[in-house]
């Protein structure tokens, strides 16, 4: 007992009292989400402020409701401080204290978040409990310079023949996805999710599909989509609804982001989605225009380019020093009778490395998916493509082309010459023959033998409407026949000149065995 006392008597003469300055702030003004913040003059951008409203209440009610709402500090003024609010806005009231936490807003990230459904702020959404996470991130950070990139030359297969034929995506680029509404822009993105399970599992890069302004069904349905076909287990899902505020709608894609570098930074390669980035553009334009930002063009603020830039910059391929992981960034925009010369979609086609073009006139038409391949473009182009594809794919573009500038004379077909006839004919059939089913992503060396075989005249006698059929019964006959051709093209990543013959033998033998399709 003596001994107790004797210490506890020097830790009373060793105490010495700390004096910790720490500068609070009162909220001034509040509404429409955002609260008006007198005396943080050391906040910084993008910092945390945590709203003390058990002052406002009673003892029982901060007990009923003990979670503390926060804010992120959006405008530093010289009088005052605006930030945004991220919780319950209703909950705060003018004469609040506000205290700085010196953090700066993060998610938390890591292999926990796998198979998942959360809010831009990390919150599990799908009530399959609380998110095991590795770390927080900070959901804004510069992105990594010229020297710690190396060049994009791994391709990124989405299994959408007409894609990875014509506009092929590499790993760590930013390929924007354009078209009007009902084109079938968010089908591209699912197919190619749902196109990674071909991979091995070493190289399956890591999905992110981030719902901005999306309606909750919408959400539901593709994320019951995704387990149904087995893609969830390497799938996150950042969700900020329409119902959400447009303080959420405006952070879920850097918190897609965020999650992405935290795999990238593993070494591993992460494709990140943003459905889509003109209705986050118009939440920014909500807050900023409640932040008494001055707008400019069409009533957007003068930062929306940089807002946007800033967020697809952070797409990446690592040098190997830096591990050698990539980013991969598909942006999905809306256009509006499909006008491409508006302000939000010439601003991201400028930032993005090619854009696919989805065009209302061909989806009418029956083309799925409806990508018009004259606009459409791939800036990273074939480096990003295997061999085996680039051998096969060469002729398509400049064939679409021609066939296209022909079609106007289709009508008077009985009028033309042979040759015209014939280019008209073929042109159909490889249009018929990159025609693909929703939720059926095709991996590359199925695409590259069934392209092979429309390029290369084999499908000459075939009636257009008989083309999908052709394809579906000539790579059941390579499965049952030719076993080794297919893995053979998948391994090598090349159609070399033994498998182009057994190719070629294939083509002939299935012809024999199924001459009613070349009536």
């Amino acid at each position: 007992m003596n001994n107790f006392i004797e210490q506890f008597k020097k830790e009373i003469e060793n105490f010495s009292p700390a004096v910790e300055a720490r500068g609070t702030g009162v909220v001034i003004k509040v509404g429409d989400g955002v609260a008006e913040i007198e005396g943080l003059g050391k906040a910084v951008m993008s910092e945390m402020v945590r709203f003390n409203t058990v002052g406002k209440k009673s003892l029982s009610e901060a007990l009923e409701n003990p979670d503390d709402v926060f804010g992120v500090v959006l405008n530093l003024e010289e009088e005052s401080t605006r930030a945004i609010i991220l919780g319950d806005a209703n909950r705060i009231s003018e004469g609040m204290i506000v205290e700085p936490t010196g953090i700066v807003l993060s998610i938390p990230v890591g292999e926990g978040l796998l198979g998942r459904v959360v809010s831009p702020l990390g919150e599990a959404l799908d009530g399959q409990g609380p998110i095991k996470a590795v770390k927080n991130n900070p959901i804004e950070r510069e992105a990594y310079g010229v020297m710690d990139r190396q060049s994009v030359n791994s391709p990124l297969h989405t299994g959408i023949k007409a894609i990875d034929s014509m506009i092929p995506i590499g790993r760590g680029q930013r390929e924007l996805i354009i078209g009007d509404r009902y084109t079938g822009k968010t089908t591209i993105a699912i197919d190619t999710i749902l196109n990674q399970k071909s991979e091995p599992a070493d190289k399956r890069p890591i999905c992110i599909y981030v719902a901005i302004g999306q309606k909750e069904s919408k959400t539901a349905r593709l994320v019951q989509q995704l387990r149904e076909q087995g893609a969830m287990e390497y799938t996150i899902v950042v969700d900020a609804s329409a119902a959400a505020s447009a303080a959420l709608q405006y952070l879920a894609p850097f918190a897609g982001a965020a999650i992405g570098e935290y795999f990238m930074e593993q070494g591993k390669d992460a494709l990140v989605i943003y459905d889509d980035l003109s209705k986050h553009a118009v939440a920014y334009r909500q807050l900023s225009l409640l932040l008494r930002r001055p707008p400019g063009r069409e009533a957007y603020p003068g930062d929306i380019f940089y807002l946007h830039s800033r967020l697809l910059e952070r797409a990446a391929r690592l040098s190997k020093e830096k591990g050698g992981g990539s980013l991969t960034a598909l942006p999905i925009i809306e256009t509006q009778e499909g006008d491409v010369s508006a302000y939000i979609p010439t601003n991201v086609i400028s930032i993005t490395d090619g854009q696919i073009f989805l065009e209302t006139d061909l989806f009418n038409k029956g083309m799925r998916p409806a990508i018009n391949a004259g606009i459409s473009v791939s800036r990273v182009g074939s480096s990003a493509q295997t061999k085996a594809m680039k051998k096969v794919s060469g002729k398509i573009r400049l064939e679409l082309a021609q066939f296209r500038e022909l079609e106007a004379f289709m009508q008077f077909a009985q009028d033309l010459d042979p040759e015209t006839k014939k280019r008209i004919d073929a042109g159909q059939r490889l249009t018929a023959e990159l025609k693909q089913k929703n939720g059926a992503p095709m991996s590359f060396e199925r695409q590259a033998v069934s392209i092979y075989a429309a390029v290369n005249g084999h499908m000459a006698m075939v009636a257009v409407e008989r083309v999908p059929e052709f394809e579906e019964k000539f790579l059941e006959f390579l499965d049952v026949n030719v076993t080794d051709l297919l893995p053979g093209i998948k391994t090598a990543k090349e159609i070399t000149e033994p498998l182009e013959a057994k190719l070629k033998e294939a083509l002939g033998s299935f012809r024999e065995t199924h001459p009613d399709l070349f009536a």
